[in-house]
C-alpha cells in the first residue's frame, strides 16, 4: 500500500478546513432567518392524555405538497397558519378542504387522498383511529368554546340559551354527526331548552352564512366563528355551566403519501408560531 507523506496529509487538512470554513460562512448567510420570540405557551395533549411541547424552531424542514383535511372552523386560523408555514418551508405546498369533521373523516376513511386530518371533536377522530387509517397517535392542539350567534344588532334580542325557543325566532344548526351539531344538542340539553331548527346545515360556516344573511334568526356555532363573522353577525356568551368544550384532535393519516412534511405541518401548528396564529383566531391552547 502507498503511504502519503505526513507533510502532504496537513497540508490537505489545512486546506479542507479553510474551504469548509468558507463553505460555512456562505451557507449561514443564505439560509439563517430571525425569528420573533413570542410568549405564548405552546402545550399539546395526545388523545391518550400524555403531554407534549413544541417550542418555536423544532420544526423539521419540509418540501413536496401536502393536503390537509380540517374542520370548517378551522379555515381562517389554518389558511394563516398555512400561509406562515409554507413562508418557513419554500419548497412546501399546503392545499387545505374544509368541512364537517364527520364529513372529512368519511372521505378518508372511503380513500380520499389526505395527508393530515384536524377534527373539531374526538369522536370523528376516533373514527379515523379505529380504521387504523392514522399514523401516530392523535395531538389535541387547541380547545374552542360555543356561542349564540346572531344578526347585527341582535334584532330579536336574544340574550341566552332559553330564548332560541321563543315564537318567531328561527334558528338553525347541523346534523347530529357533525361536531357542531353535537355539541348544540349538548347545551340544549344542559339548559333544559328543546327548540326545531328550521333546517340542518353541512357544517358550522353553513350556519353562520344563514344568520348573516338573514335566512336565520339565531344558532350555535363556535365563539371563533363569530369573531371570523366579524361586522356581519354579534354573539351572545353561553355560560360555562352548560357550555362545551371542543377539543381539537391532528394527525398524520396512513395513506399520506408525503408524511414527513405532514408532521413537519403538525408540528408548526403545536409550535409557539401556530400558537399565537390559533390565539389570535379565539381558540385556547389544551388544557
Amino acid at each position: 500500500m502507498r503511504r502519503t507523506p505526513k507533510l502532504a496529509i496537513g497540508a490537505i487538512a489545512l486546506l479542507g478546513f479553510i474551504g469548509a470554513s468558507c463553505g460555512s460562512d456562505k451557507d449561514s448567510a443564505a439560509t439563517t432567518t430571525t425569528a420573533k420570540a413570542t410568549t405564548t405557551s405552546a402545550k399539546a395533549t395526545t388523545t391518550s392524555g400524555a403531554a407534549t411541547t413544541k417550542p418555536a424552531g423544532s420544526t423539521p424542514a419540509a418540501s413536496g405538497n401536502i393536503t390537509v383535511f380540517a374542520a370548517a372552523s378551522l379555515t381562517e386560523s389554518f389558511n394563516e397558519i398555512g400561509t406562515a408555514f409554507t413562508t418557513e418551508h419554500p419548497d412546501s405546498k399546503v392545499t387545505f378542504s374544509f368541512d364537517a369533521s364527520s364529513a372529512l373523516v368519511t372521505q378518508i376513511n372511503q380513500g380520499a387522498p389526505a395527508d393530515v386530518f384536524a377534527s373539531a371533536d374526538e369522536a370523528n377522530m376516533t373514527k379515523l383511529t379505529d380504521a387504523g387509517n392514522n399514523q401516530g397517535d392523535p395531538v389535541v392542539f387547541a380547545t374552542n368554546k360555543l356561542e349564540i350567534i346572531v344578526a347585527k344588532g341582535n334584532p330579536k334580542g336574544i340574550t341566552s340559551v332559553a330564548d332560541l325557543a321563543k315564537s318567531g325566532v328561527t334558528f338553525v344548526t347541523a346534523a347530529p354527526e357533525v361536531p357542531i351539531g353535537k355539541y348544540t344538542q349538548q347545551v340544549l340539553d344542559a339548559a333544559g331548552v328543546a327548540v326545531t331548527p328550521v333546517s340542518l346545515e353541512q357544517n358550522v360556516k353553513g350556519i353562520v352564512t344563514k344568520v348573516t344573511t338573514g335566512e336565520a334568526d339565531a344558532g350555535i356555532v363556535y365563539h371563533t366563528d363569530v369573531l371570523a363573522a366579524g361586522d356581519q353577525a354579534e354573539g351572545v356568551p353561553i355560560p360555562d355551566d352548560i357550555n362545551v368544550i371542543a377539543k381539537y384532535p391532528i394527525v398524520v393519516t396512513k395513506e399520506s403519501t408525503n408524511a414527513s412534511t405532514g408532521t413537519a405541518f403538525i408540528d408548526f401548528v403545536l409550535s409557539d408560531q401556530g400558537q399565537k396564529i390559533l390565539d389570535a383566531h379565539g381558540f385556547s391552547p389544551p388544557s
